[in-house]
């Protein structure tokens, strides 16, 4: 994975109704820990990474590079979004393609965050980049993930397996100017 090219970052805060996307700061450390150091945010993830590893190695502001957005409710973070560029990938589909990924922490599950969240990413990336296909992979056993992807627009391209586990990858086409 790769940054996004010409984009000047970070980005000023994106606003949506409930939330901020923003690039991340020293307090979200905690958050960002407990976001990677959980059991069921990576159900579908190949597990979680140990808490005491995650203390030693995560940096002071975890996070901080091109295309990471922290999803923050009410100043606090609860949850990460990332766009970058595909540079190498298991399906030929995917590369060369803007590659969304997205993780929320279980209490903010449920509440329709993550689709607020991926709108707002996916409208700033469709004025920054205009005409951009963006890809998502997940597990096919993941049926939230599943049903989010299908709600932001995403179409199967391709089914592929990888970490003992059957994959999806969704493409989501440019944007068409409306006549």
């Amino acid at each position: 994975m790769n940054d996004l090219g010409p984009v000047a970052w970070p980005p000023a805060p994106i606003k949506t109704e409930r939330l901020v996307l923003r690039e991340p700061e020293t307090w979200d450390r905690a958050a960002f820990i407990e976001l990677y150091a959980s059991p069921e945010v990576h159900t579908y993830l190949g597990g979680p990474r140990p808490r005491d590893e995650l203390e030693r190695e995560m940096p002071d502001v975890p996070g901080r590079r091109p295309g990471s957005f922290v999803v923050d409710l009410a100043g606090a973070m609860i949850g990460q979004i990332l766009l970058r560029r595909a540079t190498e990938h298991l399906c030929p589909t995917a590369v060369g393609k803007v590659d969304l990924g997205y993780l929320f922490l279980p209490r903010a599950w449920g509440f329709g965050y993550a689709t607020e969240a991926c709108t707002a990413a996916l409208d700033w990336l469709e004025d920054v980049l205009p005409g951009e296909p963006v890809v998502l992979a997940t597990q096919t056993a993941n049926v939230r993930s599943m049903r989010l992807a299908a709600q932001l627009g995403f179409t199967e391209a391709e089914r592929f397996r990888a970490w003992d586990a059957d994959q999806w990858l969704g493409l989501r086409a440019p944007a068409t100017p409306s006549d």
